[in-house]
């Protein structure tokens, strides 16, 4: 039976208006003879960029899909309204890994006839990821035509375009599902399309299964029909108007829970049915963050349902799409018997992102991949206010001060992007979704609240949504409405009150965010009352004898600070590479990004640091828990960059033993663990031992007070997980003997008993490190169908010191029954992270690189983990020849760079610092 739907409506009409409003009405012919290239098979193909002409734009879609979830095949039938903006004999869309059947065009006149359609002849560029279907004879400019195609393809086996997935049910039966995630560029492998985010249109979906299972789309069912055979055929909604990427539908046998936002959104939760009850505490939070949008962005949610739906197999946390969000399990089920703080606090951060992304991204699109960072850094930036806002007990405040050293981090490097970035091909538009566009886009979005105002900044972003509702947006068209609402409020009380200027003003400070790659460090020098300001770019691993020491990078920085005779957050704008302040008076010391609300790392010269460590020795409460850990962060970053000496770095932890803000701890406990994991994977043993020594007697006041329970606050929580689990690596004797003594009694139970889910992690490393409890360990994850114990008890069988238990876990990974595939980069970075199983995670992916996919999301995650922490010369080779190899071979990743440059790095903090760090622990102990 035919899946096609043949429709002229008063929508399609309007549409064709829009497009004529919006210029899209040209007279040139872009199919011309001078674009043909010839593609693998040899025939000429009338189109040579990787971007679709313009000459034909979608209206609408109607789509009939049917897998059979015995064969693994799928079958497809599609009618694609078009409208024709140039003359043209070509139709020019999208198609990957589908072989088409048929393709017939109907013009206007066909549509209310029997005709049957002209047939179009079906031209491939495999290596462009297109299709030409060309017309006998010649489209005319501005008419509508229906294009009708019929194709089939393989359910994928990896994560991306219309795959595959299954799960085992408590009694062992392997369940097969049917799934999709198309962002960026993988709708064509579900059905041939214009698949850029600019060619928006509506779609109607149609969904082919047999009885046992339930469908699921973007819309909500509007019927469902009986076909014979025992196949029916569900019935969605037209969508509204939306870009390729975001359409979703899944095939499943899952149950589901519900409930009705005050405004009449129905929100559903599916799992598979030994998963229904993990679903509670997601529905509730969905409930409420969408309340808490829709009254934040003055938007209603424009569909009548969301759903969210839990995936068994999923490349990445999860993806938006518009009214059925798809999620890994980890992200979206929450198990009170196994799930930590740490578990919840992560869930509820990905509900937030995801439906941000319903008014980011879906309803205001970016025009094309080379600002994602407008879908990605807003929904990031929006997890912080809609916790903050919603769930002000989880202290996320405090937690998303780790997108500020992600950013870092990766942006501190020369190899790093600018935020706004050129991306062609599909594997450049992967390496797009990185902490630059998540973590780098938030921070300066926050950063520019505070410049602008909270006020300012919400009512310039609602302004940004509405205007630009069901279309595609620009950097600069974010820019516009932020002037627009600051010229009308006076938002930026420093400058001149006139829109052009205020404009200008933020187009030019911003562009100096968006449009360079890097993070601004600003030295700071007092003499007197007199403040002096010089702004560099900083770097990792470049010292002054360095020709990148010097560049000619500058930004526009709204500076923040406070003094020590004033509280009062003073602000100054940075423009020019060096600057001055005149104060009223002397100050015994200045603080500058004030709660570190800003992008930028600062250096305070001459005596500027010792004054700090006084402080902070002294009255660390002078300085907010915001303050202290900014502190310790720049302090520890520019020994980095060789501007600061590791003992005056360490000198300032040594208040920490007074310390009482958790995060703060954290924050500087955490650099002294990762300076001892260097040493002991370096097999320096000498300083590891009295790294070891050392945090061991600082910190025992406050690892004894840890108590094993899950009492407490979110922090509270998260800091007696860390703390214990460092203590145990450390081989702290109290600490083991509680651990040990609690996996005994819980494998005695027969995995029964209820241990303290912020310590399962803890209580599980110790347990695995004999054969025993590693092999118990290793069967107990086969059977939990909690994701977040199986997160735990896998990251304890990778600290197995044993080889072959190791290489054990990497096989198991590889075949993707016990563990899943989905697993494997996270298992893979887990082992490298042991001094055991280093080498072996490294020598596996160098023997199996071949049977990684390059543009999927995990690649970059299996190179960097596997090899990032390298810190000798011979390693650094080692990674050079495989690199160079892959380049031979036509990979151009640029993960390759990022890895190279912090090896590199890594060498020479310890060729500066290895002999300070020596001698401070000697004078330390």
């Amino acid at each position: 039976m035919a899946c096609l739907c043949r429709r002229y409506s008063l929508l399609i009409l309007l549409q064709i208006l829009y497009i004529y409003s919006l210029g899209f009405y040209a007279r040139t012919n872009e199919t011309n003879k001078e674009n043909e290239t010839f593609p693998t098979d040899k025939k000429p193909f009338p189109w040579n960029s990787l971007k679709l002409p313009r000459v034909i734009v979608p209206l609408h879609y109607d789509l009939c899909i049917h897998p059979d979830l015995s064969t693994f095949h799928f079958t497809g039938q599609e009618t694609i309204e078009i409208f024709v903006r140039t003359n043209t004999s070509f139709i020019i869309l999208h198609s990957k890994d589908l072989e088409i059947t048929s393709s017939v065009l109907l013009s206007k006149d066909d549509m209310w006839s029997s005709t049957p359609g002209k047939k179009l002849q079906v031209l491939e560029h495999p290596a462009h990821e297109q299709i030409a279907l060309q017309s006998p004879e010649e489209l005319v400019v501005g008419q509508v035509y229906l294009v009708t195609i019929e194709f089939h393809g393989k359910l994928a086996d990896g994560f991306d375009g219309f795959y595959k997935s299954s799960y085992k049910t408590h009694g062992g039966e392997t369940r097969i599902i049917a799934t999709t995630d198309f962002e960026p560029t993988s709708a064509r492998m579900a059905f041939p399309c214009f698949d850029e985010p600019s060619f928006k249109a509506n779609f109607s979906i149609k969904i082919r299964r047999e009885k046992q299972h339930i469908a699921l789309s973007n819309m909500p069912k509007i019927k469902t029909t009986e076909l014979g055979g025992g196949l029916l055929e569900d019935h969605f909604d037209v969508t509204v108007k939306m870009s390729t990427y975001l359409v979703a539908y899944v095939i499943c046998d899952f149950k589901s829970l519900e409930a009705t936002t005050s405004s009449g959104i129905k929100v559903s939760v599916y799992a598979s049915p030994d998963k229904w009850d993990q679903t509670r505490y997601a529905l509730n939070a969905a409930v409420k963050l969408l309340e808490f949008y829709e009254k934040h962005f003055d938007i209603s949610f424009p569909l009548p349902k969301l759903d969210l739906i839990a995936v068994p197999d999923f490349q990445s946390g999860a993806m938006e799409n518009w009214g059925l969000i798809t999620y890994r399990e980890t992200s979206l089920l929450y198990d009170p018997k196994t799930s930590s703080a740490a578990d919840k606090l992560w869930v509820t951060k990905v509900i937030a992102h995801e439906l941000a992304h319903q008014w980011f991204g879906n309803l205001v699109t970016m025009e094309w991949w080379n600002d994602i960072w407008l879908n990605e850094g807003f929904a990031r930036f929006m997890e912080l206010v809609s916790l903050n806002a919603t769930y002000p007990e989880l202290q996320y405040e405090d937690f998303f001060m780790n997108a500020y050293f992600g950013a870092i981090a990766r942006d501190s490097l020369n190899s790093s992007h600018p935020i706004s970035n050129p991306a062609e091909t599909p594997i450049q538009i992967n390496e797009m979704f990185d902490t630059v566009s998540y973590d780098k886009g938030a921070c300066i979005l926050k950063m520019l609240q505070d410049f602008l105002s909270k006020q300012v900044f919400q009512k310039g972003v609602i302004q940004y949504l509405k205007k630009y509702s069901y279309r595609n947006a620009k950097t600069d068209d974010l820019w516009n409405s932020l002037a627009d609402v600051s010229s009308s409020l006076g938002g930026i009380m420093f400058l001149k009150n006139k829109h052009w200027q205020i404009l200008t003003e933020i187009k030019e400070m911003m562009n100096t965010w968006t449009h360079q790659k890097g993070i601004p460090l600003v030295l700071v020098k007092c003499e007197g009352n007199t403040i002096k300001l010089r702004q560099e770019r900083f770097l990792k691993g470049v010292f002054e004898e360095d020709p990148e020491w010097a560049n000619l990078y500058f930004w526009h920085i709204p500076l923040t600070y406070i003094t020590s005779s004033s509280n009062t957050v003073h602000r100054h704008v940075l423009k020019t590479k060096t600057d001055s302040l005149k104060l009223k008076e002397g100050v015994a010391w200045v603080k500058f990004n004030v709660d570190m609300n800003g992008y930028y790392i600062v250096h305070y010269e001459g005596n500027g640091w010792d004054n700090i460590i006084t402080l902070l020795d002294q009255n660390h409460t002078l300085f907010s828990p915001q303050d202290r850990v900014n502190l310790i962060h720049n302090a520890f970053e520019l020994v980095s960059a060789g501007r600061l000496s590791l003992d005056r770095a360490l000198d300032l932890t040594r208040y920490l033993q007074h310390e009482t803000n958790n995060i703060v701890f954290l924050k500087g406990l955490g650099y002294l663990e990762s300076i001892y994991h260097v040493m002991e994977r370096r097999n320096i043993s000498s300083v590891s031992e009295h790294l070891k020594k050392y945090i061991l007697r600082s910190f025992k006041p406050v690892i004894d007070r840890q108590t094993w329970n899950d009492e407490g606050s979110v922090s509270d929580r998260m800091l007696r997980s860390d703390l214990l689990l460092l203590a145990c690596d450390l081989r702290y004797s109290p600490c083991l003997q509680k651990a040990n003594e609690l996996f005994s009694q819980w494998m005695g139970s027969g995995g029964n008993l209820d241990l303290p889910t912020d310590l399962l992690k803890t209580v599980y490393s110790v347990g695995a490190q004999t054969g025993a409890g590693w092999n118990y360990l290793l069967k107990q994850y086969s059977l939990s169908v909690s994701d977040a114990e199986k997160n735990k008890i896998l990251y304890a069988l990778t600290t197995s010191r044993h080889h072959e238990k190791l290489a054990k876990l990497i096989t198991l990974g590889m075949e993707g029954e016990v563990i899943k595939t989905q697993n494997l980069a996270i298992l893979l970075h887990a082992i490298a992270r042991n001094p055991e199983g280093q080498r072996l995670a490294w020598n596996f992916v160098r023997e199996n690189w071949k049977k990684f996919e390059l543009a999927s999301f995990s690649i970059r995650t299996i190179i960097f983990g596997t090899t990032s922490h390298f810190s000798s010369r011979d390693e650094l080779e080692e990674v050079k020849i495989f690199f160079k190899s892959l380049n031979n071979q036509g990979s151009q990743l640029k993960i390759t760079r990022v890895v190279l440059e912090t090896i590199t790095k890594n060498i020479r903090w310890l060729e500066k610092n290895l002999s300070s760090l020596r001698n401070w622990l000697l004078n330390n102990l």
